[in-house]
């Protein structure tokens, strides 16, 4: 599957979870990674998070699409990130 995550997380935590994102994902730009996680992968992803985030707190959205094959991506502006990657 092809994962979006995007996050708003207190400052104590953010880095502890981008870290943790940055296993499984590419980092796009602030807040934002994506890439191609298998079912169990985002599992384990998702767990690894719950042990960092407070839930009353801070906030992660995953977009998650079965294929690529009818979504594109487009930036405006720098490119951030590592890999350039098309969607």
């Amino acid at each position: 599957m092809y994962l979006i995550m995007v996050y708003d997380i207190k400052v104590e935590r953010v880095f502890k979870v981008l870290k943790t994102a940055r296993k499984y994902l590419n980092w796009i730009q602030n807040s934002v990674l994506e890439g191609e996680i298998s079912d169990a992968g985002f599992a384990k992803l998702k767990l690894e998070l719950k042990e960092i985030i407070n839930p009353e707190e801070d906030s992660i959205v995953f977009y998650v699409m079965r294929t690529t094959r009818y979504t594109s991506r487009e930036t405006m502006g720098i490119q951030k990130g590592g890999e350039e990657m098309i969607i």
